[in-house]
């Protein structure tokens, strides 16, 4: 098919939280907008919003943590729009608490897929982001991966490894033309931390919210390629200054800090 002349994002986890404030701003801005998740529901609601504001968005259901889901949602997209400007890795899961009172079983869903997850989709969309020029790959991290959470031990680990996968990309694929970078939130209002009561939630709050990242992850897809590459983009005030502060801080300091915040 002959790309179309409108630029394409396209995003996981888009039923709900921050993929779907996501593809609402998108879409707000004119992009053509694939929105993919399990919740074939929420994402009913998404295409009815989206097409009652005049936009397009094309949805369908995608288990990150299945490969061959990814080469099938990805294929009919790209038949659809011929071109793949933005690959929004958003969707994750989160459990808090102790590590050893957390099930096995949820442990490993969060490496699966908010780890798994991340690396299907850039494998699956690389062959369609190399033939569209200025392609971006936005994964969402977290300011958890400045320094190992206590209560979030595993879900910090793999925002580690997000930031790792991320690092090594963006100077692999600068041969190919394309950026890749990741979003440090701290904790956001969404349902992915209802109900989550641990240390640095009540010493921090949750002071962001889904819309807050949208914007964020926006703005930076929109900025121009600098003259020294920007990788890690934190968001909010207080992601910013931890992130600082992690720059300059010896590792002590940094333990100390997070063992205070954390009541650990």
């Amino acid at each position: 098919m002959t790309p179309t002349s409108q630029p394409t994002v396209f995003i996981t986890g888009a039923a709900a939280g921050i993929g779907r404030a996501t593809a609402l701003r998108f879409a707000r801005a004119g992009y053509l907008v694939g929105a993919y998740d399990i919740d074939e529901d929420g994402l009913d609601t998404l295409r009815a919003e989206i097409e009652g504001r005049g936009g397009r968005v094309r949805t369908g259901l995608l288990d990150v943590t299945d490969r061959g889901e990814w080469q099938e949602r990805l294929a009919e997209f790209a038949a659809d729009h011929g071109r793949l400007d933005i690959l929004v890795n958003n969707a994750g899961v989160l459990s808090a608490g102790r590590f050893e009172d957390i099930s096995a079983d949820a442990h490993h869903r969060m490496i699966d897929i908010n780890v798994g997850g991340t690396v299907n989709g850039m494998l699956a969309a690389f062959t369609y982001l190399k033939e569209t020029p200025g392609a971006q790959v936005v994964n969402l991290c977290s300011a958890s991966a400045i320094y190992g959470q206590p209560e979030l031990a595993t879900y910090s680990a793999t925002k580690f490894a997000v930031r790792g996968l991320t690092e090594a990309l963006d100077l692999e694929w600068r041969v190919h033309g394309i950026r890749v970078m990741d979003m440090w939130p701290l904790f956001v209002g969404t349902g992915m931390v209802h109900g989550v009561s641990i240390g640095t939630t009540r010493a921090l709050g949750v002071r962001l919210n889904a819309e807050d990242v949208a914007e964020a992850i926006f703005e930076t897809t929109r900025g121009r390629r600098r003259v020294l590459p920007k990788v890690h983009y934190p968001v909010g005030r207080q992601a910013k200054i931890m992130a600082a502060a992690a720059q300059f801080s010896p590792q002590w300091l940094a333990r100390l800090i997070n063992r205070l915040l954390s009541g650990n």
